[in-house]
């Protein structure tokens, strides 16, 4: 073969698998209006009088592949469509050398039975004879159709690569009053799709391989014709530019080849060097505009908090891509509300060393902070003070009660500059950054200092430190990690310290600084180790609406320990249907972690069995395996609305037999008998009147197990009913308790 000959096959093999799925019409918008177009493709449906015929083609130039894909999008088509015989009837002919009738108008009249149709239709093959269809349809009129009485559709999907004259029948349809659309399918030729349609072109010329947009598109005509109403009131059909695109094979100049004369044989001549060309196939891209329908969208509203990005998932679904310390929970807003009472005062370095930079850092950070722990039912209070060479407070503590003024009061504080005089704005601080004090005693809430430094500070720290620690303010340090040991100083303890390498770091630390604000140790209880594990009733007695209030009291009742390894570790079982360990008491090794698995618990409905829960705590939870520490001591709350308690008293009895105090919380009128049976010879029940009215008793729960259970009376009581000398029994009167009902009780 001549050189030149092979290189032409070689460049025609090499371009001719251009792969088919590329986009082929791209609408020139931004992601949000992507995203309401495909909302507004969900809520379409056409209840009209009208007959809609898919025109489908089915020669080899389209293939079985985009076959398929015209099915799909016919499918998504008759998704809008109210069918039935008096509203919407749909009909189906494919074609290739010939036109063949799938099925007439009215041969089905629901959805789904039109569907099915759709799916079981068989790729012919053949040559694209579109005229050869056209003239059939003029002949026959719609196969099973209601003639003129209704509007008529034609909806024709195809290549556009007819090997015939389509453009006189195309008219002569379009004359008798048929509104035709034509839909691209494969690599189609835009020319002869153009030729098909109605006026406006631009308005009934789509493309099959993005079905939805497709559909968006047909309906978005059709609405606007009068044909059919197509989306609420709220939506509308906008124009949008976009970009059609032409797979062509053209043809190159590539070069010279030598020119032969005469046979292959030895008397073949060279005459001359000839030009050789080379075949490609390339895009050719045509502007145009395309008309779609957009409806309000789940993201309208800005659901996603701090900076998170709504994607929208459907009409009314959505999910928020979220920035660092944000991302653990729903629309980006942690739910890390500061449960406790205390006022904090952030005190942020405005000094050069600190520099600019850092100030706007440290300002980034407390407006997070406020915005992820100062919800709705947080008790907390905040303030913003600023130091160089003196201390200024900007935002006195508890000034603002909402949180967006909060952060926009944020925006205006200045960076002062000068020196760094941590040391005086410590004493300060203490001495004039609370204002007048609230109260006395136990009713003054805590009170927190919070320093925010990327600077060393040009004065003596230690002093004024422990001046606002003996003012039983607790002191905190965020900053670098170069200024840790002056921190450590300041606070007095490494732990509460939190440093950072990079700018983004310093975000992942408002859990962790959430978790210290109520986190201090009380006497007597988180001082000491403890396996705690909650057993919530999760069943369909108690309803997903209580089960939410259950979790809010589990994280109130939270706070009040110290997690960690070393001292409290907390485990969540949940019972309804079936039984689950939610998380076991290993498996998070802090406070805020505890907090979110908590708030992520599953409530699973069904018919729930106490007496199972308590089994799987004895066996898989209470274990060694199971994360529980030898010679620690452990308890069980058991949180229940008590239904399916019948069975729960000798489970009970089991783990008290093994050392395991067991509470019971009974919510609403559960069965008395039951639970006391289930509270044991102890009388370890709490009865609450409503889900609503769990946390009046948050404290009586929690003086139940750093009074009991941490002095060690369950492991040392056992099954006994006397208790051992010297030592007073835990009675229901001690802690505000129910007492248990006599002979003649109810």
């Amino acid at each position: 073969m001549p050189s030149f000959l092979l290189l032409e096959v070689i460049c025609i093999v090499l371009i001719a698998g251009v792969p088919p799925s590329l986009p082929l019409q791209d609408v020139h918008v931004s992601k949000e209006i992507i995203g309401k177009i495909s909302v507004a493709s969900k809520m379409m449906w056409c209840s009209a009088a009208v007959d809609v015929l898919f025109l489908m083609d089915g020669s080899h130039s389209v293939g079985k592949g985009s076959f398929e894909r015209s099915k799909h999008f016919a499918i998504t088509v008759c998704d809008a469509l109210d069918i039935n015989p008096r509203k919407v009837r749909v009909g189906a002919i494919q074609f290739s050398s010939t036109p063949r009738l799938e099925f007439p108008l009215d041969a089905f009249s629901t959805q789904q039975e039109v569907k099915a149709e759709i799916k079981r239709m068989v790729f012919k093959g053949g040559r694209t004879e579109t005229s050869l269809a056209l003239k059939y349809l003029l002949r026959k009129g719609f196969p099973g159709g209601r003639n003129a009485s209704v509007p008529q559709v034609l909806i024709i999907v195809t290549d556009g690569r007819s090997q015939g004259h389509v453009a006189l029948p195309a008219k002569q349809l379009k004359q008798r009053g048929v509104t035709v659309f034509t839909v691209g399918i494969h690599f189609p030729r835009w020319e002869e799709l153009h030729s098909l349609a109605s006026e406006p072109r631009e308005r009934h010329v789509l493309m099959a391989e993005q079905a939805d947009d497709a559909a968006n598109g047909l309906f978005s005509t059709l609405s606007g014709s009068a044909i059919c109403t197509t989306a609420s009131p709220d939506c509308k059909v906008q124009p949008h530019p976009c970009e059609r695109k032409t797979l062509e094979t053209i043809r190159e100049l590539a070069g010279l080849a030598p020119c032969w004369r005469g046979s292959r044989g030895t008397d073949a001549v060279l005459a001359a060097f000839c030009p050789f060309s080379s075949w490609k196939r390339v895009f050719f891209t045509h502007p145009t505009t395309c008309y779609r329908t957009t409806c309000p969208g789940p993201c309208d509203s800005q659901p996603c908090q701090n900076g998170g990005t709504c994607v929208p998932e459907g009409p009314d679904r959505y999910h928020c891509l979220c920035p660092p310390a944000f991302g653990g929970e729903a629309n980006c807003a942690l739910n890390l509300s500061l449960e406790c009472r205390v006022d904090v005062l952030f005190v942020l370095a405005s000094s050069a060393a600190a520099t600019p930079e850092g100030f706007q850092r440290a300002k980034a950070f407390v407006k997070r902070f406020v915005q992820a722990a100062l919800t709705g039912d947080s008790r907390a209070r905040v303030g913003v003070a600023r130091y160089g060479a003196e201390l200024t407070v900007a935002v006195p503590v508890g000034e603002y009660q909402d949180v967006r003024d909060l952060v926009r009061s944020l925006d205006g504080l200045p960076f002062d500059g000068g020196a760094t005089l941590t040391g005086r704005a410590l004493r300060q601080a203490a001495e004039h950054g609370f204002g007048s004090a609230p109260g006395a005693g136990l009713d003054r809430p805590r009170r927190a200092v919070v320093l925010m430094t990327e600077a060393r500070s040009q004065d003596e720290v230690a002093g004024p430190a422990g001046f606002a620690r003996a003012r039983e303010l607790l002191l905190l340090g965020v900053g670098r990690e170069d200024v840790r040991a002056e921190l450590e100083v300041i606070t007095g303890r490494p732990e509460r310290v939190l440093t950072y390498t990079s700018p983004q770091d310093i975000f992942d630390q408002i859990p962790k600084l959430q978790g210290k604000l109520c986190s201090w140790p009380r006497p007597g209880c988180q001082a000491q180790s403890l396996d705690l594990v909650f057993m919530l009733d999760a069943s369909v007695s108690v309803g997903p609406e209580n089960f939410a209030q259950m979790q809010s009291f589990m994280r109130s009742c939270a706070l009040r320990f110290d997690v960690n390894p070393d001292v409290t570790q907390i485990g969540l079982v949940v019972y309804g249907g079936r039984v689950q360990t939610a998380f076991r008491l290993d498996t998070h090794l802090s406070r805020a972690a505890v907090l979110r698995a908590l708030s992520q618990a599953p409530y699973l409905g069904g018919v729930g069995s106490a007496g199972t829960a308590l089994l799987h705590i004895y066996d898989k939870v209470m274990t060694a395996q199971g994360g529980a520490r030898p010679g620690v001591p452990k308890a069980v709350v058991v949180v229940t609305g008590g239904s399916g308690v019948e069975d729960a008293a000798v489970p009970a009895q089991k783990l008290r037999d093994n050392g395991v105090s067991v509470l019971v919380v009974g919510v609403g009128p559960v069965l008395r008998e039951a639970l006391w049976r289930l509270a044991g010879p102890h009388d370890a029940l709490i009865h609450v009147a409503a889900y609503a009215d769990l946390s009046h008793h948050q404290d009586a729960l929690i003086e139940w197990i750093c009074r009991g259970t941490l002095r060690g009376d369950a492991l040392k009581a056992r099954s006994s009913s006397r208790e051992p000398a010297g030592r007073q029994p835990l009675r229901p009167s001690r802690l505000g308790l129910p007492r248990r009902p006599g002979p003649s009780g109810p």
